[in-house]
């Protein structure tokens, strides 16, 4: 459908209900901004937790300018993790794109999110699910497991940063 002699407010719309569409269905528009990308690519993270059995605690979690995007239960473990959107032909992987920089303010938010807790948790963990954006517009989700982010010593309930 050409949308090329339509005024704003009418592309305003068939954006908006193409999206709700997608939502729907699951799959994912050919001109999708960035946003609607790594909205999705959290759904898709989220659908992928429930069957695994992972109880969602958070989603989106911010402390000051970091944020985490999922917490959840793996039985008694807790789960802090990243999502990384990424075309099927991205050249770097969702896994190397969570940099040193990256790293750092997950690990500023992790911690602060152990230390608001009534109970902290005594197993914690990082993973990062990369979602691979296919052609036919689904996510496929590649779990990376116990990614190193925490000093091997660091336990939540002491004050060290």
């Amino acid at each position: 459908m050409s949308l090329s002699n339509t005024p704003a407010y009418l592309k305003r719309i068939h954006r908006v209900c193409e999206s709700l569409f997608f939502h729907w269905v699951g799959r994912l528009p050919e001109n999708s901004t960035r946003a609607e990308r790594g909205r999705f690519g959290e759904r898709v993270a989220r659908r992928y937790c429930r069957r695994l059995n992972y109880r969602i605690v958070a989603r989106n979690w911010r402390h000051k300018r970091h944020e985490v995007d999922l917490i959840c239960r793996d039985g008694e473990v807790l789960v802090f993790i990243e999502v990384r959107a990424r075309k099927a032909t991205a050249l770097v992987s969702g896994y190397y794109s969570v940099d040193a920089r990256k790293k750092a303010g997950l690990e500023l938010a992790c911690k602060a999110f152990l230390r608001q807790m009534s109970y902290p948790a005594k197993h914690f963990r990082f993973d990062i699910i990369e979602v691979q954006l296919l052609h036919d517009g689904r996510g496929e989700p590649r779990h990376y497991k116990n990614i190193e982010l925490f000093h091997k010593h660091f336990r939540p309930d002491s004050r060290t940063p």
